[in-house]
């Protein structure tokens, strides 16, 4: 059995200041990159958040882990559950779980990875948030942030589950992104700390 050794929430409240924003781009790709291959059996994983995101040091790498909501796309659930501040707000308003409702979350994980801290931290989970959600509230922006990636994250995050990414798209668009800032280091922001 793999031992994993912290999730993505923990890893970043200890590491926070240290990382560049080359290693957040990274976190954030190999991410993606798990949710595509979810998506690619067919299946929804309905509770992404950064608990959920585990790192494996036998491994080196992130991989995503409680699949006990995951299922399959054309089995649709209607039972709301998860951590509120990455719940899709078409998911809070009833409409169920899609595979742009994962799309979604990756967004809120994406500001978490950004930021160092969960979305909506400040704020109660409860049903004033809720509303707050469907109505269109979505975490602010705290410092600078790479065009491009802050780009793809409002894409992931906009209110309309059509005009979100699908996780192929999203998957080919940060693996630009990460090339792209690999090659270019010289444009990304100098992080705040």
């Amino acid at each position: 059995m793999l031992k994993y050794n912290m999730n993505l929430r923990e890893y970043l409240q200890q590491n926070n200041n240290q990382l560049t924003w080359n290693e957040r781009i990274e976190i954030t790709f190999s991410v993606i990159n798990r949710l595509y291959f979810i998506h690619k059996e067919n299946s929804i994983h309905r509770d992404l958040h950064s608990g959920n995101i585990l790192y494996s040091q036998f491994n080196d790498g992130w991989r995503i882990s409680d699949l006990g909501f995951c299922g399959p796309a054309d089995k649709p659930s209607t039972s709301i559950y998860g951590n509120l501040p990455y719940i899709a707000p078409e998911v809070i308003n009833g409409k169920g779980y899609t595979f742009r409702s994962d799309i979604y979350s990756i967004a809120m994980l994406m500001w978490e990875i950004s930021f160092g801290q969960p979305p909506f931290m400040n704020y109660e989970h409860d049903y004033i948030l809720a509303i707050n959600i469907i109505d269109g509230i979505r975490p602010k922006i705290l410092s600078e942030i790479p065009l491009k990636y802050k780009s793809l994250m409002e894409q992931c995050w906009d209110a309309n589950p059509l005009k979100r990414p699908d996780a192929k798209t999203l998957n080919k668009k940060i693996n630009e992104i990460k090339s792209y800032y690999q090659n270019n280091s010289n444009e990304l922001p100098q992080l705040i700390t």
